[in-house]
């Protein structure tokens, strides 16, 4: 796993190599093992590529990226890993100089253009330059594992893996974008193709940004899934199926010449892979797991210590204090290149760094949530169909409770009862606005009082907009008919997982040189599983359904039947206590006005929170990145 820059200037422009040299600095981390520049200039055009090696497969310095072609003709600047290179060095048959999987991508490119990316079964940003021609492209992965960010300023296509990277190969400064902080404060991240910046964009996942002499096109989509099969496959049929798929993706994707291993929280998706590792592998497989020493409340190291023991595993296990969290804050927030509000980035930071000890590559469980179906707010339109039907004498002395009982998250009990306030508020009538509003950070009417009324509604506009057009354009041709749950659950595949988890998880284990597979989204995987019915995924208060029967016979029952438990820290109850004056000397009326950000609700809710009036954990955690942000980075 690597980092990657660049500067493609199309008025012929020398480049400056200083600034393709500070790039790579700034992308040490992403790459610990080797960094690299090539240039080129011919008459109108000139190009730079930086890349910084984390050497995975073949770390010979003949793997030494950018990779050029022996005639001198053909570059690339390659981030991640393509687990069918073998099948495709075979099938291309070129003379090869390297065992590497970059070599086998740049002759795919060489001889298949574009059109290549349609057969890589891997993870990836990239950026491909045909000198001779003046040509070439930028593309991501189909689901957003890898990030890559663009934009085009004063006739030069310039991108990074990571935003301050870019930032830094710009002359001009760049302007905050109104509607991206919004955006930001309902959802915790910046949805793509937005970024903080007006003026910078993300790739989409699935697309392609093709370039010659005259610039750089539109980016558009090269990936889209297969539509459903009619009639539906039987259902023990499809267990067998999907578990064959997930095991053979799994090994597929234990291809390395470094040490490998697997996170393990304990919880169904993880232990899905590890099994599927477990159960081809000659010698016991590393797992790797963090825990709270402080507080069984958010401890679930227990569980993963019962799959280890079933699978006979190699298992480490870490144990986290709160202290250990609270030294993690300032370093993480100082890394950040965007706002990115989802505080999980935190124990998974410190469990990439942990694992990164042992090993250089882990897999993880993480798109099975989104696949099979696993928030609670998939679940969260059944229980809400059930509470319409209960009679009013029943559930107004429940509302009432709910108004006069604390908020608060300390208790398993009490964060049910935040739920289920958070379930009835977002009682709207479309599924998919409903969604949204039990996804969001801020409601309706706290958004409202921070933003202004038509800020507020512009936000929740173009994020309704961007879940809705994710459902569409996942086909090539027509959009099947689907259920409103499904078309969610592709909602989510298409924006949340791309913006939110793989983002956190790409953030945490590339800030310590760790690379992380993710085997649940290879193609084959989500095309089958996105085309099965709803019903194989959720039924009833039941999500992964299937996943669960697939693997019944190779887990503990316990695992199999376990409820979700997300990888939280208590952040909450930091901002009572610990983290109280950092959050006073970050969020200050100015730095809250510098973004369009009322600041008396904003103080006033870190008020209500501090004296238990109301649980502002999300909004308060959302406002404390976005101004130290602001902060580090002088915007």
């Amino acid at each position: 796993m690597c980092g990657i820059a660049g500067i493609i200037d199309f008025e012929g422009r020398p480049i400056d190599v200083r600034r393709l040299e500070e790039a790579c600095q700034s992308l040490a981390h992403r790459g610990p093992d080797d960094r690299g520049i090539w240039q080129s200039q011919s008459n109108g055009w000139s190009v730079g590529l930086a890349h910084t090696r984390l050497a995975v497969i073949d770390p010979a310095p003949e793997a030494h990226q950018p990779m050029i072609t022996p005639d001198g003709r053909w570059a690339i600047a390659y981030n991640g890993e393509l687990y069918n290179y073998r099948a495709l060095r075979d099938e291309i048959g070129s003379e090869r100089r390297t065992a590497s999987d970059t070599e086998v991508v740049l002759q795919a490119c060489r001889a298949w253009g574009p059109k290549a990316l349609e057969r890589f079964d891997g993870m990836w940003a990239m950026a491909v330059v045909d000198a001779e021609s003046r040509t070439g492209h930028l593309s991501r992965d189909p689901f957003g594992i890898k990030p890559l960010y663009h934009t085009f300023v004063d006739r030069k296509l310039v991108f990074a893996s990571e935003l301050r990277t870019l930032v830094g190969l710009l002359d001009q400064p760049l302007d905050i974008d109104p509607a991206a902080v919004a955006c930001y404060l309902q959802l915790g991240h910046v949805p793509h193709p937005l970024t903080i910046y007006r003026q910078v964009r993300k790739l989409p996942p699935g697309h392609v940004l093709a370039f010659d002499a005259r610039g750089p096109a539109e980016p558009h989509r090269y990936h889209f899934l297969k539509p459903p099969p009619t009639p539906a496959p039987d259902y023990a049929a499809a267990c067998e199926q999907l578990r064959a798929l997930i095991q053979d993706a799994v090994l597929r994707q234990c291809v390395a010449d470094v040490p490998l291993g697997a996170f393990l929280s304990g919880g169904l998706d993880s232990s899905v892979v590890v099994a599927c590792m477990a159960r081809r592998q000659g010698s016991p497989i590393r797992t790797f797991s963090i825990g709270y020493a402080d507080h069984a409340r958010y401890d679930e190291t227990h569980y993963a210590r019962l799959v280890a023991r079933h699978l006979g595993t190699e298992h480490h296990e870490f144990r986290l204090s709160f202290a250990d969290i609270l030294a993690a804050v300032e370093p993480m927030l100082d890394h950040l290149g965007e706002p990115f509000a989802d505080s999980s980035l935190l124990p998974t930071s410190l469990v990439s760094r942990y694992t990164r000890q042992h090993v250089t590559v882990a897999l993880s469980g993480d798109g099975g949530d989104e696949l099979f179906g696993g928030y609670w707010r998939y679940l969260g339109h059944h229980y809400l169909d059930r509470y319409r039907r209960l009679p009013d004498a029943i559930r107004r002395p429940i509302e009432w409770l709910l108004q006069i009982l604390p908020e608060a998250r300390s208790t398993r009990r009490l964060d049910r009862l935040r739920q289920l306030r958070k379930l009835l508020r977002g009682d709207l009538p479309d599924p998919m606005d409903r969604h949204l509003a039990w996804a969001r950070f801020l409601e309706a009417d706290v958004a409202a009082e921070l933003l202004g009324q038509d800020r507020a509604r512009e936000a929740t506009r173009i994020v309704g907009e961007a879940y809705r057009e994710a459902v569409t354009s996942w086909y090539a041709d027509n959009v099947p008919e689907l259920e409103p749950l499904q078309r969610i659950l592709l909602a989510d595949l298409g924006v949340g997982l791309a913006d939110d988890m793989l983002c956190k998880v790409d953030t945490a284990s590339m800030y310590h040189s760790l690379e992380v597979r993710v085997p649940l989204l290879s193609t084959d995987v989500v095309d089958f599983v996105t085309g099965l019915p709803l019903e194989y995924k959720i039924a009833g208060t039941t999500g992964k359904r299937i996943l669960r029967d697939a693997f019944r016979d190779w887990l503990p029952e316990t695992v199999i039947e376990r409820t979700k438990m997300g990888f939280e820290v208590p952040v909450g109850e930091f901002f009572r206590n610990e983290l109280r004056e950092l959050f006073a000397d970050a969020v200050t009326p100015d730095a809250l006005a510098a973004f369009g950000i009322n600041p008396q609700p904003a103080l006033q809710a870190f008020d209500d929170h501090l004296h238990r009036r109301r649980d502002r954990t999300e909004h308060l955690w959302a406002l404390l990145v976005l101004c130290w942000w602001r902060r580090k980075t002088r915007a």
